[in-house]
């Protein structure tokens, strides 16, 4: 049935890359493992991305036997973090501290190419934080503290699916999906930004619209930082990026938000 529907259409299958297969098998897609396991749908990281992965990791560590430690951090991170947040919505956490372990093999293998007169004592004071958990880091040539990325720390955060009868052009439906653009927003934002966006419940001062992630938002100086303004949340508000620029190109001031007495309380969870 698919074959005609794509025969069509000018379409066709590839006979090297498609197969039929029990859901309770499994299969790989975009690097992810799709099988149910005694009925439940559960989704990881394909054991084949997770093993390029560690071939590319392997690869770093090989050409930066002799590199300083920061070096070798800033290299890891962006891996390190790229990876884990793309996994960030699945069944990932063992994974992730497996990630982990072998990173710090690793780690030991290259201190002891690297130091090999050295004691571990030595070595462990030099590169690991051991307050709080075990944290490799090291100080770049102008004496700032780089620390390498944990994939552990990466909350599992899992995606809300969209209720099946929600319409986004029915009036009946607009307050779910400005909660579910809510949440979005709270979820990507700092925790200062977030602050400002829940004491202007979502709005633009200017406008008075929704801020959203569609929208997009410019954080704002009530008073200007040239006139002594600071990054302090009584001095800062959230405006939609064409209010921002008509503020400036205007010359225009902003006021903050009226605070209601329990502004504080408000949530959109």
């Amino acid at each position: 049935m698919i074959e005609s529907f794509l025969k069509e259409r000018g379409l066709s299958f590839s006979e090297e890359k498609t197969r039929i297969l029990s859901i309770e098998e499994g299969f790989d897609f975009l690097g992810q493992h799709v099988r149910k396991y005694n009925g439940t749908l559960l989704i990881k990281p394909a054991k084949k991305n997770v093993q390029a992965l560690k071939d590319k990791l392997k690869v770093i560590f090989a050409k930066m036997k002799a590199a300083p430690g920061w070096a070798l951090i800033r290299t890891l991170n962006p891996i390190l973090r790229g990876w884990a947040y793309y996994h960030r919505h699945i069944v990932a956490k063992k994974t992730f501290s497996d990630i982990d372990h072998f990173v710090f093999d690793k780690l030991v293998r290259w201190m002891k190419r690297k130091h090999p007169n050295k004691s571990w004592r030595w070595k462990i004071r030099k590169y690991f934080l051991t307050s709080g958990g075990w944290q490799f880091h090291d100080s770049d040539k102008e004496g700032k503290t780089v620390r390498l990325f944990h994939t552990q720390t990466v909350v599992i955060k899992r995606h809300t699916k969209v209720k099946g009868d929600a319409n986004p052009f029915d009036p009946a439906w607009e307050m779910y999906f400005e909660r579910r653009q809510e949440q979005k927003m709270q979820a990507r934002i700092r925790p200062k930004l977030r602050l400002l966006y829940r004491r202007q419940q979502g709005k633009c001062p200017v406008c008075q619209t929704k801020i959203t992630t569609d929208t997009g938002w410019h954080t704002h100086h009530v008073q200007e930082k040239h006139l002594g303004g600071k990054w302090v949340v009584d001095n800062l508000v959230l405006l939609h990026p064409n209010c921002h620029r008509q503020v400036h190109d205007q010359k225009r001031s902003v006021v903050q938000p009226q605070q209601s007495a329990n502004w504080a309380a408000v949530s959109f969870a």
